[in-house]
């Protein structure tokens, strides 16, 4: 259970408010060793927003550091609270947070990293975050890293969004056909990543790279409700 005063604070002060207009943070630089002479570390993809701008920092940080596997580690584990507490999120970007609870904030955070921070680079964005007011995009980061992660490891996603949660023989099988089809290139991992969403109300929609495949019901029925006004 994720506990601290800071929390308990922003939860009676009840839901945050609108956030503040965002400023382009520049993030700090990571206490991280030299890279050697004319070695340039660089993301696999190009990510956008601020999330993705301390996502692209925190790679390029533990790439330097040889520690992409360790920092990914620590991300998991926070990534891990943000599902057993699903109102972190919303308190953490709560703007009655003061010096003190934030950092009561990380000091909970930490306890999260299971060891894996060696070099207190995951540490040091949290700093970062608290610093500039942003410690509310925390969890997109983690999922952004990941993104990252992924794309470095030569994995390419597959996400199967459903009405309702697809058993494992479905999501294999799509995997199977998926993996032989022309979208999957040679070399690269296929990853599945099942999502649900009630509001397509039935079927598919498919996402691989940058396609779209909607086999939903709600995309059928909008098709039939655009037929019918036409003819009509």
């Amino acid at each position: 259970m994720f506990t601290s005063r800071a929390l308990s604070t922003a939860l009676r002060a009840g839901a945050p408010r609108a956030p503040i207009a965002a400023r382009v943070a520049s993030t700090r630089s990571y206490a991280t060793p030299a890279a050697p002479s004319g070695a340039a570390v660089k993301p696999p993809v190009a990510l956008f927003g601020i999330d993705g701008t301390y996502a692209s920092a925190l790679y390029t940080a533990a790439a330097k550091s040889s520690a992409l596997d360790q920092t990914a580690r620590a991300l998991d584990g926070l990534s891990a609270v943000f599902k057993k507490e699903p109102k972190l999120s919303a308190l953490i970007s709560a703007p009655t947070l003061n010096v003190s609870d934030k950092k009561e904030i990380i000091a909970e955070l930490q306890k999260h990293l299971g060891g894996a921070d060696k070099d207190g680079i995951v540490k040091n964005l949290l700093a970062t975050l608290a610093d500039n007011n942003r410690l509310g995009v925390l969890e997109s980061v983690c999922e952004k890293f990941g993104v990252l992660m992924g794309a470095a490891r030569g994995e390419i996603e597959l996400v199967v969004t459903s009405a309702a949660p697809l058993d494992n023989r479905t999501l294999s099988r799509l995997e199977s056909a998926v993996t032989k089809s022309a979208f999957v290139g040679q070399g690269q991992k296929l990853k599945v990543v099942p999502k649900v969403n009630p509001d397509i109300r039935g079927g598919l929609v498919v996402e691989i790279g940058d396609r779209t495949i909607d086999l939903s019901v709600s995309a059928k029925m909008a098709k039939m409700n655009k037929l019918l006004k036409d003819t009509l």
